[in-house]
């Protein structure tokens, strides 16, 4: 069965089934992916492959093999990142997911972002599938690296780590083929098979395993809401397809949640 699906300019016509799963979810899981980020002014991770970095592989610029081969360009290029994530700031769907935490019994947040924007809305604790961009580790040992080394150690080539004689300092992200974290992932499956209502905002579904997410959640008899401006891999597992930005949305659901407490 499709989903139903509501624009922006229906929010005065909201289903009630949607508004009871809203009203009485126990446990609210909440997956978000690039939208949510590009929404802030964040490229996606193929759209910052923008000008001069245009002729570098991005396969070589978020890969061990690509570090190993050429660890000043990859720095500059995540350096690059970082800056220009300072440059903006969390938006107004960030800002709903947290108030949205002091709402219900239990929310888990789960992202595929590694901007740090979620925490610095207010939220967490946060399920970071592939990382903080800004934090930093050990190539050779994994072990995390403080922000006041790498200040000492400069910015325009990877610093030495203080862990290993051979290793160098490397954002804390999953690169491609890199596995993800065992723990985090374990408690976003954990989440996924226990919410009773799963937000799925700003993803396409189409980087595993984050888009086996929404799965496990309809197995388990969770009601999904997916918000996207176009429909997605995802849209036909939702209930409810909310076409449009985080930005809108967002704060309209939650703004409606609270109106019903």
């Amino acid at each position: 069965m499709p989903p139903c699906t509501l624009t922006l300019e229906e929010t005065p016509e909201w289903p009630d089934a949607l508004i009871r799963a809203l009203g009485l979810a126990r446990h609210i899981a909440v997956l978000t992916g690039a939208g949510v980020s590009a929404e802030s002014g964040i490229p996606t991770f193929r759209d910052a492959h923008t000008g001069m970095w245009a002729r570098h592989d991005p396969m070589k610029l978020a890969s061990p093999e690509g570090f190993e081969n050429d660890p000043e360009t990859v720095w500059q290029w995540y350096q690059w990142r970082r800056r220009l994530i300072a440059e903006n700031r969390p938006n107004a769907g960030h800002r709903a997911l947290a108030r949205l935490q002091q709402l219900v019994p239990e929310l888990t947040l789960v992202t595929q972002n590694v901007d740090g924007f979620h925490q610095l809305a207010g939220s967490g604790p946060v399920l970071e599938l592939h990382g903080n961009i800004h934090r930093n580790i050990c190539s050779i040992t994994g072990r995390t690296i403080e922000a006041d080394w790498i200040e000492r150690h400069g910015h325009h080539r990877p610093p030495p780590s203080p862990h290993h004689p051979r290793g160098q300092a490397r954002p804390d992200v999953v690169w491609f083929g890199e596995a993800l974290d065992a723990s985090i992932l374990d408690a976003a499956f954990r989440a996924a098979a226990d919410c009773d209502l799963m937000l799925i905002v700003g993803t396409a579904g189409a980087v595993q395993p984050a888009a086996s997410l929404p799965v496990i959640a309809r197995e388990h008899g969770a009601r999904l809401i997916e918000i996207n401006p176009e429909r997605s891999e995802l849209t036909t597992l939702a209930d409810w397809h909310l076409a449009g930005p985080g930005t809108g949305w967002l704060p309209a659901l939650v703004d409606k949640l609270a109106a019903t407490r």
